[in-house]
């Protein structure tokens, strides 16, 4: 039975759906990103400050792991089901590769930016050292 939630705690799994659609993780209203992978420093709608994550790398890693789990069995299921030409499979798995990463780099660092948030981890409250 899981213990009941201190008013410190925040909600990791709404914050992340949050974060993954591009929405502030403590109101899910107002914009994370000013642009394609710039987060705003600050919701326009709630105020919840957002400049102090640290997302670094880790959002790339997460693309590339998916990417891996992905494209890994598709392309074996379709060279098995169909006979594609060499040429053109370093044309489409590469394309498709490139697409997708474009697609999920962004709700990945939304994500990350949000588990930190939820967390209170680096510059959203965590404890201070100095």
């Amino acid at each position: 039975m899981e213990s009941p939630a201190s008013p410190n705690q925040r909600a990791v799994g709404p914050a992340i759906r949050r974060g993954v659609a591009g929405r502030c993780p403590a109101c899910g209203k107002g914009r994370l990103f000013a642009r394609f992978l710039k987060p705003v420093s600050a919701c326009a709608h709630c105020g919840e400050t957002l400049s102090g994550h640290q997302a670094d790398d880790f959002p790339a890693y997460i693309v590339i792991l998916l990417l891996g789990h992905i494209l890994v069995p598709t392309m074996i299921e379709v060279n098995s089901a169909f006979a594609i030409p060499v040429g053109w499979q370093a044309t489409i798995w590469p394309a498709l590769a490139a697409l997708l990463a474009l697609v999920l780099i962004q709700p990945s660092k939304g994500a990350v930016i949000a588990y930190q948030w939820a967390r209170r981890m680096h510059g959203f409250g965590g404890k201070q050292h100095g």
